[in-house]
């Protein structure tokens, strides 16, 4: 009985561990390089792809996720990839999209045919696409490595700004049609005062006046260029430790003079040398966006979008941040009585991602996989009925609906069988076997009966409740 009440504890334990958890945001997916765009009432990120299993950073699309509660995401998909550009050949990394006058672009940079990374630009009539290449070819293109990492603002007088690069940081002027420039492309000189010291070039030999410099950071990659309260921000990968932290610089002016102002995320158990990340605003809040590897299987090549909240200081710098496995707390609930899709959620065990060109879905679930979607408003009276829309190819196991746990109430039940096929829906509607009302978090648990335990049970479209 003691050796049992010790297992039921333990077990108890890891369940609420895994149920608190809200960072990485994204399961389904490795999400690194996280660019966050306010836009109509929602955020949206958008990030790169790492494919897991290689010692580099391997990646050939681009990833959209969007919230209106900072808590359920919903994935969108990749509406672009290195195929989208005729000119890439390979490396599709960090990037950031705005939008202007009902268009969105898309800066990305990727390495071309003449084997050198460059900076292109993709615009689309929707923030989750689908996107196309604007030009044809790059937009920034010097023959040198330095050209990634991409970060584009607009200026309240309307002049856009890209920065970019890894090594050196540079700018240069957008024209209003957001896809050509004005000016030369200027270098940001790297000094103690604009980054914190001074990286020195590679394959060359310390320099006295260099040695004599005592570095309190250095800019290496990864720049996000934004304005608050007519203060410019600079956040940069810089160097600290021994792997990549986030740091910022500020100005008056959005061209600089920079003033290096110390580290936002330094030493934290992140298991990735890379940083990056994004701040914005939204409703009422500022929030951070960066990348870990804390995923299973991921690491340095393998990571995922994290996202902490903060306040800024009264004089308008950022205090230090460290990363969390909770995350943020909902900012909105989300309305059960409207059409959900499946791939929008808090957190996701043991099922995957499908993406077709006409529908995106959940698929690949196991038992003992769930979905949970968090902060789930259900209003003054208990629902009628629970909706899903599911496919399955074989006998599909079980779905069972939960409120607030894995093991919390049971709402509804639904015993999958063959629909005809793994993409022959059907809409299935049950009962709701339970009394409850007001704000819960929703489990959507995966089991199986008389199944082979590992075999994938069924697809999972959407939901509603009546």
């Amino acid at each position: 009985m003691k050796l049992k009440t010790i297992l039921l504890t333990a077990i108890a334990g890891f369940t609420a561990a895994v149920t608190l958890a809200q960072n990485p945001v994204t399961q389904t997916h490795f999400s690194p390089d996280p660019a966050p765009m306010v836009y109509n009432g929602r955020v949206y990120v958008y990030t790169g792809d790492d494919i897991p299993g290689y010692d580099f950073y391997y990646m050939t699309k681009w990833r959209v996720f969007s919230s209106d509660d900072m808590v359920n995401w919903t994935d969108h998909g990749s509406p672009i990839s290195l195929e989208s550009f005729s000119w890439a050949r390979d490396r599709a990394w960090a990037a950031q999209c705005i939008e202007r006058n009902g268009k969105f672009y898309w800066y990305i940079c990727a390495q071309t045919i003449q084997n050198n990374m460059a900076i292109g630009v993709a615009v689309s009539d929707k923030p989750t696409g689908p996107f196309k290449d604007a030009l044809g070819k790059p937009l920034i293109t010097t023959g040198s490595w330095s050209n990634i990492d991409p970060t584009v603002y607009i200026d309240d007088d309307g002049q856009a700004y890209l920065y970019w690069g890894n090594g050196n940081c540079y700018y240069v002027k957008l024209n209003k049609d957001m896809v050509s420039y004005s000016g030369e492309i200027v270098q940001i000189p790297q000094t103690l005062e604009t980054f914190g010291g001074v990286r020195r070039p590679r394959n060359t030999p310390p320099q006295d006046n260099i040695q004599s410099i005592p570095n309190k950071d250095t800019y290496i990659e990864g720049p996000w260029f934004y304005k608050r309260n007519n203060k410019y921000y600079l956040m940069f990968a810089g160097m600290g430790k021994g792997v990549e932290c986030l740091s910022y610089s500020m100005s008056d002016s959005a061209t600089g003079p920079w003033k290096y102002m110390g580290k936002i995320m330094e030493g934290q158990p992140a298991n990735s040398f890379t940083n990056h990340g994004g701040i914005i605003d939204f409703k009422g809040n500022s929030y951070l966006f960066y990348h870990t590897g804390l995923l299973p299987g991921g690491g340095s090549y393998g990571r995922a979008t994290c996202i902490e909240q903060f306040n800024y200081n009264a004089d308008g710098t950022i205090p230090s941040v460290s990363l969390t496995k909770e995350g943020v707390n909902p900012v909105a609930n989300l309305n059960p009585y409207n059409r959900v899709e499946a791939e929008t959620g808090a957190w996701y065990e043991k099922c995957k991602l499908a993406e077709t060109a006409k529908e995106i879905y959940i698929t690949d679930i196991r038992v003992g996989g769930y979905i949970k979607v968090r902060s789930v408003d259900f209003g003054n009276t208990t629902p009628k009925t629970f909706n899903a829309r599911i496919a399955a190819g074989l006998d599909g196991g079980i779905l069972e609906v939960h409120l607030d746990s894995i093991a919390g109430n049971l709402l509804s039940t639904i015993n999958v069988p063959r629909t005809g096929g793994w993409n022959e829906w059907k809409t299935f509607t049950n009962n709701i076997a339970a009394s409850f009302n007001g704000v819960h978090d929703l489990y959507f648990v995966f089991k199986g009966q008389n199944i082979t335990k590992g075999r994938v049970l069924f697809n999972f479209d959407y939901w509603k409740f009546n």
